[in-house]
């Protein structure tokens, strides 16, 4: 596929729908990312007032919001959009390789935090968590790699600190939240078998990238 130049979050929202997948930075697909396919004023730069600036960074949570696509790091461990359309059949997929998690696990206790507090910032999940101290934050955040990958923790939004003059700064926070709370259960429900969501997902993508290789794509999707 021929990917137009986007300039607008406008113009994101709608390829993001017509595609269906799309990772944010690289995809190991040359030229299938959304950072490959912006116009060069979106990309990151810095200004002497204003220092970093970055409009792909800057659209993510309102392309989440307004689409109410899937958003996380579900693109073998890095970030990117799946298009409400195939949420369901991601989601079915994913799920076979990575069962819910036992209550027991590290991980089955995230995500009960989670369920119980309602959407949280990844830091103050990470605190009700206890995962406190010295080297804890990249231990907790190799756990939520893990359950987002496993499309059980998606993101809802992005929070952004604000300066004396109540203006946005920084990178911003993932607002956390789990698919049945965000899209309600009945968007999760598919009528087929994983693997049949899985070869349905390939077909989709191997029409959409015809000089991708297959080790390319199954690389991605996991």
């Amino acid at each position: 596929m021929q990917f137009p130049v986007i300039h607008t979050s406008a113009q994101m929202m709608d390829l993001v729908n017509q595609v269906g997948f799309l990772p944010l930075l690289d995809s190991g697909i040359p030229g299938y990312a959304a950072e490959d396919i912006v116009a060069e004023e979106c990309r990151y730069y810095t200004d002497p007032d204003e220092g970093f600036v970055w409009p792909l960074w800057q659209w993510k949570g309102e392309i989440v919001k307004e689409t109410g696509c899937l958003y996380g790091k579900v693109f073998n461990r890095k970030a990117g959009f799946i298009s409400r359309q195939w949420i369901a059949d991601f989601c079915n997929y994913r799920r076979s390789k990575y069962p819910y998690p036992a209550d027991d696990t590290i991980e089955g206790a995230i995500l009960d935090t989670l369920r119980m507090t309602g959407s949280l910032i990844t830091r103050e999940l990470r605190a009700a968590c206890g995962f406190n101290g010295p080297r804890m934050r990249s231990k907790f955040d190799s756990y939520l790699t893990r359950l987002e990958m496993a499309t059980y923790i998606v993101t809802q939004d992005f929070v952004y600190p604000r300066d004396r003059h109540n203006r946005q700064y920084g990178w911003g926070w993932s607002l956390l939240n789990t698919p049945e709370e965000l899209f309600g259960r009945e968007t999760l429900q598919c009528n087929r078998t994983p693997q049949e969501s899985f070869q349905l997902i390939c077909d989709h993508l191997k029409a959409l990238l015809p000089e991708a290789t297959e080790k390319q794509i199954l690389r991605m999707i996991g």
